[in-house]
Parts: structure tokens; sequence; C-alpha cells
């Protein structure tokens, strides 16, 4: 393939490189009296680039005329199908932003510059056909995550949630560089179909080292059990709309690209490392379901959720079949729809002057005083429970069925467990809302924008969107597709 039908395929990506370098110079130019504009333009552009996407993944591109520069960029439908998540997801975070630092008073012009370079790293993550452009993506969103976790400058929680964020993303990319080390040691290539190929048959001690570390190292990313430990402090610390971005953008392009590695580079070790998937899998379930039942912070309850929902997400990677990357694929999208909405109701838990609350005594008896958010609230955490007809009761029976049709069926019944049990805490928060004294704290009015994005995300999780699903799963069996043709 020739260098001007490459760029073609990076038409997205080099959208975002040139608009937020542009950006970056309006920003250093004009100051933060730009920032409006600037994050009005940066949602422009991931607009854009949803439009340029969209068709591959309705279309279901596939084979080497979806593979950019030798085979280093795949532009697929698995990589449209996560591409489109993540803008829907940083397209959010920019809408209800500005409202939130312009409170400190801290709203800066560089803010949707870092999330456009962020949603650009992660781009290249997904599309990554090749382990070092694997680690080229992943540093270029870590590098403006650990900015953005710190964004607050005033606050020492955003400080500390910054430095304990980049310390062991430091240490996850370390892990991970060995690993590709070995990899590569024992391969001789860095090129996924490379890799593939030399798996084949007998594999040499070294590489299985290799795989586990990899896969150790982008662990740490999807916040899976044990790599998990940073979640609930980076969570609570962090600005709650980077917290937002967070707990989907980034989460979507980093389990898509476990997928992509696992199964595109490792395919033929599949039962070496599923049984790295299976624990990691059933161990997050676990520590995600017990770990948020005492938590009084909602957004830390929300990161323990984060972490159960990458166990039932890991569930469907585990089958490693086709069905099993679109069960994937679909809880993701769910899941996305999900946090957004979760979040957007904690933006919205302000007092009288504007202050964020964050406390889960303070929704004791918000369906008294606002009822239209704990009903929306209610839904979402009903959602997450999986309860019907919910979606996110058809999101986990999707990842379920792969299982058991692939042969995991002990494992479907731990995670079924495990669900009943993370259960409690989101009927907990709907107790609390509807029978318990009203505390009458929450009073701040938020804009349209919350709640557009609020109705958007309740309405996504609701029994309206079964009228789809046909059409969702064909488009996610269309990406599945893609990614086990190996080139």
């Amino acid at each position: 393939m020739d260098f001007a039908a490459s760029l073609r395929l990076i038409e997205p990506e080099l959208i975002l490189s040139v608009g937020g370098l542009v950006l970056l110079l309006v920003a250093g130019w004009a100051g933060d009296k730009s920032s409006r504009a600037s994050t009005i333009t940066a949602c422009v552009l991931l607009a854009v680039c949803f439009a340029l996407t969209a068709p591959s993944v309705c279309g279901g591109a596939m084979g080497t005329g979806t593979k950019a520069f030798g085979g280093l960029f795949a532009a697929d439908a698995f990589a449209g199908f996560a591409k489109l998540m993540i803008y829907a997801a940083a397209g959010a975070v920019l809408t209800i932003a500005p409202a939130f630092f312009e409170r400190f008073r801290l709203m800066r012009a560089e803010f949707p510059v870092l999330v456009l370079f962020a949603v650009l790293g992660m781009n290249v993550m997904v599309s990554a056909t090749d382990l070092m452009t694997l680690y080229i993506g992943l540093e270029l969103n870590s590098l403006s995550s650990y900015v953005l976790a710190s964004f607050l400058r005033t606050d020492n929680r955003s400080s500390e949630a910054g430095l304990k964020y980049f310390v062991l993303g430091a240490l996850a990319s370390g892990i991970l560089l060995f690993g590709v080390s070995l990899v590569y040691g024992f391969t001789g290539t860095t090129s996924f179909a490379g890799v593939h190929a030399a798996l084949q048959g007998h594999m040499a001690m070294g590489a299985l080292f290799g795989i586990t570390f990899v896969l150790a190292g982008l662990a740490f990313k999807i916040s899976a059990v044990p790599f998990h430990m940073w979640t609930p402090d980076v969570y609570e610390g962090a600005p709650t709309p980077v917290t937002m971005f967070f707990a989907s953008a980034p989460k979507v392009a980093a389990v898509a690209l476990v997928a992509r590695v696992s199964l595109g580079a490792f395919g033929p070790q599949a039962d070496a490392w599923r049984q790295i998937v299976i624990f990691a899998s059933l161990a997050s379930i676990i520590v995600g379901a017990v770990g948020a039942i005492g938590q009084t912070n909602i957004k830390r309850l929300l990161a323990y959720s984060s972490i159960n929902n990458v166990g039932f997400i890991l569930v469907g990677l585990a089958a490693a079949t086709p069905q099993g990357v679109a069960s994937m694929l679909l809880y993701l999208g769910v899941y996305v729809a999900m946090t957004i909405g979760s979040f957007v109701v904690v933006l919205m838990m302000r007092d009288t002057e504007g202050r964020p609350l964050e406390a889960i005594s303070d929704l004791s008896g918000l369906s008294r005083t606002r009822f239209g958010l704990a009903f929306c609230l209610m839904c979402l955490m009903f959602s997450l429970a999986g309860i019907p007809p919910l979606m996110g009761f058809w999101a986990k029976l999707v990842v379920f069925q792969a299982a058991v049709n692939a042969g995991l069926f002990v494992v479907a019944v731990l995670a079924v467990v495990g669900s009943v049990i993370g259960a409690f805490y989101y009927i907990k928060i709907v107790k609390v809302m509807f029978f318990d004294e009203p505390a009458d704290t929450i009073k701040g009015q938020s804009d349209w924008a919350h709640w557009a994005l609020l109705i958007i995300s309740t309405l996504a999780i609701s029994p309206v969107t079964y009228l789809i699903t046909g059409w969702l799963s064909a488009l996610a069996d269309k990406a599945a597709a893609a990614l086990f043709l190996v080139a």
C-alpha cells in the first residue's frame, strides 16, 4: 500500500493531531479566554472523526486494505467500533467539563487539547498491529492522562492523584516494555502477525514469560486485579470530569488493545494466556464487588464498580471466540453509557453554593427532593447491577452466553455469583435515595448539558434500546470478525 493510501486510512488521527496542535498554539497566544472556543472546536473535531470512522464499522472493514504503513496500523471495523465509543465519551466529557472548572475559576485552554491528544493516543492503541505502535499510543494517552488527573492545581487530592497515577503508570510501562523485549527476543519480530506466526506450535518458556509481562502491563491500564490499586485513589482525587473520562474512553481503548494483543498476536497460544485472563476476570469481579460495599464516597464506589465491570468484560475475552469478542464490545458500549450517566449525576450533586458533594449519605431521600435525578440514578444503578429489563442485564447475558458456548461454564457460573454480590451496593444506593430520610443537601441547579447527557444515558440503558440490539449485534459481529482475520 502506498503512502497516500496510508494517509487516507489515518484521516481521523491526522485531524486530531493537526487540530490539537492548532488549539495548542491558540492557547499559547490567546490564553485561557479561548478555553470555551477551544472546547467547542474540539467537540466539532471529534464529531468529524466520528463521521469519518462510522463507515468502516458499518461496512465491516477488514483485511489488507485496512493496513497502513506496512502493517503498523489497522483501520479495520474492530478499531472503528472502539473509536466510536471513545469519541462519544470524550465529547461528553468536553460538554460538561467547562461548567465544572469554571466554578473553581480553573478552566484552562489546555484542557481540550489534552483530551484530544489523549484520544489520539487511544486511537493508535486500538489500531496498533505492532508492539512499537502499541507503546507509542499507550504513552501518548498516558502522558496526557497524568496531567489531566492533576488538573486542579489548588486541590491537594488532585495533585496526589496525578502523582500516584504517574508513578504506578511508569511502573506498568516498565513491566510492559520488559514483556515486549522478551516477546521480540523469542519471536524475532514486533509485528502482531509475525508474533502470531512465530507462536504456532511449540512455545518457548521465555515467550510465555513475555506474554505474561505484556498482559500484566496492560492489566494496569484496564485496572484489572491485581493491578487495580491506583483506581479508587485516582478516581476520588481527580476532578470529576476527568474521572468520568478515565472510567470511559481510556477503559474502552485499553480493553480493545488487550483483545487485539491477545487474539491478534498471542492467538495461537490461547490456552496459555486464557488462564491469566480468567484469573484477572474473576478476581476483578470479586474484589470490585466486595471492595465497594464499605465505601462512603460515591466516586470511590464507582471506581470499584469499574473494576467489577472490567471483570465481566474479560469473561468475553477469555472465550477467545468471535462471539466472545462481539459480546465484549457490546458490553463496553453499555458500560460507557452507564458510566457517563452515573458520573453526570455525581457532577449534579452540589449544595446551594455550588460546592461538589461526594458522600453517599448526601443522596439520602433524594427521591423526595429531586425525583427526576433520583429516578435516573436508580435506572443506572439497576442497570449496573444487571437487573432486567435494563441493558446492563443484556450486556451480562451476552457475555455469559459467549463463555458457556466456549466451554467456560464454571467461569460463567462464578461470574454470575459475583454479579449477585455486586448488586448489593448498587441496590443500597437506591435504598438510600428512596427509603432514607432526606438529607436535603443537593440543591444546586444544573444546566441543560448535564440534563441532556443524563437523559440520553438513561434512555441508552432503558428497554427502548432493545429495539436496536439486532443492529448493534451485527456491527459487533463484523468488528469481531475483523480482529480474527490475521494477515
